[in-house]
């Protein structure tokens, strides 16, 4: 059954920042056909279908792999960073530090089909720094504020849900990052607890335990707002709780 979710939130388009746009206009340039080829020039030969091939043009430094990698998962990955941080000014400059890690860890990925996955482990293992930092740090900034909202990339939002989602990012705010991470995914993300588990690298059972306690803080503390006390009344799944 999926999971009820605490409100609708369009997913994101990639901002990728200028490791990859260079990447991406080295690459145009490089596939740009020439009228009479020289002798002696190399080209680049396109890559297979399949992360296994990209994989492995990856670790051979084919030119065109990094660009494609992100092509094929930036969206994915903002996805999983935007569910866990909020609309954050902060973004684009994570979803960066999460391919430049892949990029630089490549070699190390034993298993090429399983490419999203860990994509999407380094993404989470990111973003817990992030909370954890920001957590640690006295200067606090709320996330989500509706002021940030409005400006998040390529996301339109009615000022109802800019509200809520507003609200909802200001009581994560105050759970331990484990526990805001499988919430935002389950809740807001809609992820199935299998999912989550193979993304975070934890047991079912563990999720399990970690929703269960985001969840009772959630919803303690959203008892004591109005706007966000109303919408769960309307869900299915927090009407009676």
């Amino acid at each position: 059954m999926p999971a009820a979710r605490v409100l609708a939130h369009g997913d994101p388009s990639p901002r990728l920042t200028s490791l990859f746009s260079l990447s991406r206009r080295r690459d145009a340039t490089a596939e740009r056909p020439s009228a009479a080829p020289r002798e002696g020039v190399l080209r680049c030969l396109p890559i297979p279908e399949g992360d296994a091939a990209l994989v492995g043009a990856l670790c051979t430094g084919h030119a065109g792999a990094p660009a494609l990698l992100v092509d094929r998962y930036g969206q994915y990955v903002e996805r999983l960073l935007m569910r866990v941080v909020g609309p954050d000014a902060e973004l684009p400059d994570l979803l960066q530090e999460v391919f430049a890690r892949a990029l630089a860890a490549i070699h190390e990925l034993k298993e090429p089909p399983a490419l999203k996955g860990w994509l999407g482990s380094i993404a989470l293992f990111t973003a817990r720094a992030w909370v954890r930092d920001r957590n640690s740090r006295s200067r606090w900034v709320r996330v989500g504020s509706p002021a940030e909202i409005s400006a998040a990339p390529a996301t339109t939002l009615e000022p109802e849900v800019n509200e809520a989602l507003a609200r909802t990012y200001a009581i994560l705010n105050d759970l331990p990052a484990d526990e805001r991470i499988v919430f935002a995914l389950r809740f807001i993300d809609g992820m199935e607890l299998k999912e989550i588990a193979e993304v975070t690298q934890s047991s079912v059972s563990t999720i399990k335990r970690r929703l269960a306690r985001a969840e009772r803080r959630f919803l303690r503390k959203a008892e004591n707002d109005a706007a966000l006390r109303e919408r769960l009344a309307r869900s299915d799944r927090w009407r009676d709780r």
